[in-house]
């Protein structure tokens, strides 16, 4: 998202991501399916990539470090360090975490945290970590924006106000085999995480692409997961001082995903697989959700209620009925064809204000890493179009003036666009479809809408998702099924304006079941409304029948469908009848009292 960001601002990106393939866990998982460790990683790989591609990932480049570009480099700076009498042999005993594929203290193995531990005793190559522990110090201190948010960088000077000890680089290969060679002494194997993050520096073409390496490193960001924060934020930036190269500069930890209060977790069962997610609902509805619902840098907690209220309320009802609103009516009234811009009133150039602002507002919060609250300000500017939709209503204005309700809807459709544009780096798909849906591009929606441009085919953007039937059952049972305590006054109820109409055509709403769309005669009035009684009612049944309905609701977008009202209906756990006059003397459009 980032990425897509930066790009769409006209900024040159390289975003990078990758496997660590070497070191003894994925060694022990090579052995127990009975394959070679390289033969498993190369059947693992293209399950990442597949997945990447699925959820829309623009990465420019996929770096595995078992690559022959990444061992060379790693040698390299492995024995630059060594030339700058960084590393020295010396026997080791202590406690070694299989897990995390390194030595722990006596009190990281009391906190829990560290799974399969053992006790070494072996010989080994140590990197002079130490000699750097002020250098870093200072280097944070000096630079406040190296390691965010500010409490993760508060956690790193509280690791590093104890005496930092020497890392341990290598291991023997009658121990661990598959790993990278060191240079200086082939009876060992490079330690994992000094190989892994050297694969930064790799992609960027260090050592082999000078022009490459000088326009991307040092990067901009390392977004890390706070579980790998002290190897990013200790053991890279020492690794980087010794061999004489830029350190990042920043590194920002993100927090987990929790399923409920509780981290996710196979053993407890509660593992959310986003494919199920996606499969059901698509790819770009998670990737809003999961950007809109997680301040980076702290924990967020994934429900499937919250998933499905952050859908519905933002997408389904704020930013896809605004899409069918602006084209349906420029579909009916306007044959379709963006209605001239107008002569602006107050209620416009209110509008176009935060219109002006939005852009900025949004990029201000992209800079300084506050995901979230960028999403938050466009939505807030969706639905500052949609107040003004309300307080206008074109579908009104257009039987008296025209002219100012085309205005309107070029208005709410250019700042549509806008919006829109800004939340294509979440949402690429369904954004370029909504553009299309406005006879626009990508390329073409960071301009003002043209007068004219014809519309694309209108298609729900964002289907509502509807709870399952047993839920609404409960609901039913829990609800419909008492009468409500709450009183209303009898000039609440003088505002429902209940007229009598003819229904002078139905049919089935494609791809709905439930919904049968109404045209009606209410006076002399011509209008349609859409009603859930395609499971009782035949549309043939209705045609001819005087209705009683809601003539006073503001026009609503169904399946795709405006409807212009609401009719009367009785419900029971099994039925429903739609209540109908029969007398022959009540005409259409006659008030109910």
């Amino acid at each position: 998202v980032l990425s897509r960001y930066h790009r769409a601002g006209g900024e040159e990106v390289f975003f990078l991501t990758g496997l660590d393939e070497h070191g003894q866990k994925v060694q022990q998982a090579a052995e127990k399916r009975g394959v070679a460790p390289k033969q498993h990683c190369d059947e693992m790989a293209p399950r990442f990539l597949e997945l990447w591609e699925k959820l829309h990932i623009s990465n420019d480049d996929f770096i595995r470090t078992t690559e022959d570009r990444h061992a060379k480099v790693v040698q390299d700076i492995l024995q630059m360090v060594h030339d700058n009498g960084d590393v020295y042999e010396d026997e080791y005993e202590g406690l070694y975490s299989v897990s995390e594929e390194r030595f722990i203290t006596e009190k990281e193995s009391e906190t829990g945290e560290f799974r399969d531990i053992k006790k070494l005793k072996e010989k080994n190559y140590f990197f002079r970590m130490s000699n750097y522990q002020q250098a870093l110090i200072d280097h944070i201190n000096d630079n406040p924006d190296f390691i965010q948010p500010k409490h993760r960088k508060n956690e790193v000077l509280g690791f590093l106000k104890q005496p930092l000890g020497d890392l341990c680089i290598s291991r023997p290969k009658s121990r661990l085999n598959w790993g990278i060679d060191l240079p200086f002494d082939t009876d060992y194997v490079t330690y994992v995480w000094f190989d892994a993050l050297i694969n930064y520096v790799t992609a960027t073409g260090f050592g082999t692409d000078d022009e490459s390496y000088n326009k991307w490193w040092p990067c901009e960001y390392h977004l890390i997961g706070k579980d790998i924060l002290t190897t990013h934020t200790v053991y890279w930036p020492t690794m980087l001082m010794s061999a004489k190269l830029p350190l990042p500069k920043s590194i920002f930890a993100h927090g987990w995903w929790l399923s409920g209060e509780s981290k996710m977790s196979k053993s407890l069962g509660n593992v959310v697989n986003p494919l199920d997610l996606i499969e059901e609902y698509g790819v770009d509805p998670v990737r809003y959700y999961l950007m809109r619902e997680m301040v980076l840098g702290q924990d967020a907690s994934f429900t499937m209620e919250s998933f499905i209220r952050r859908y519905n309320s933002d997408l389904a009802n704020d930013l896809g009925n605004l899409v069918g609103r602006v084209s349906t009516l420029i579909d009916r009234h306007f044959d379709g064809v963006v209605p001239p811009k107008g002569d602006l009133t107050d209620a416009e150039a209110e509008l176009s204000k935060k219109a002006d602002s939005i852009s900025d507002l949004v990029t201000d919060n992209i800079s300084n890493m506050r995901l979230s609250e960028a999403v938050e300000e466009t939505l807030q500017f969706v639905r500052a179009i949609n107040r003004y939709m309300e307080q206008m209503a074109p579908w009104k204005l257009v039987k008296s003036d025209t002219g100012r309700a085309g205005t309107v809807l070029y208005t709410a459709t250019d700042c549509l666009r806008q919006a829109v544009a800004l939340l294509q780096p979440i949402m690429p798909a369904r954004c370029e479809k909504i553009l299309h849906m406005l006879g626009l591009s990508m390329a073409s929606a960071k301009e003002c809408l043209e007068a004219g441009t014809p519309l694309g085919d209108f298609e729900i953007p964002f289907p509502k998702i509807e709870l399952p039937d047993k839920d609404l059952d409960k609901v039913k049972d829990e609800k419909e099924n008492v009468m409500s305590d709450g009183k209303i006054s009898i000039d609440d109820f003088a505002k429902v304006d209940l007229r009598t109409a003819v229904v002078t055509a139905a049919e089935k709403v494609e791809g709905a079941d439930k919904l049968l769309k109404l045209q009606l005669e209410v006076g002399g009035e011509t209008r349609q409304i859409v009603a859930g009684i395609a499971e009782h009612y035949a549309p043939e049944d209705l045609v001819g029948k005087t209705i009683v309905v809601v003539a006073n609701l503001e026009p609503a977008v169904i399946r795709g469908v405006e409807s212009n009202g609401m009719l009367l209906a009785a419900s029971s756990d099994d039925s429903v009848v739609v209540v109908t006059v029969d007398d022959t003397k009540v005409g259409s459009g006659i008030r109910i009292s």
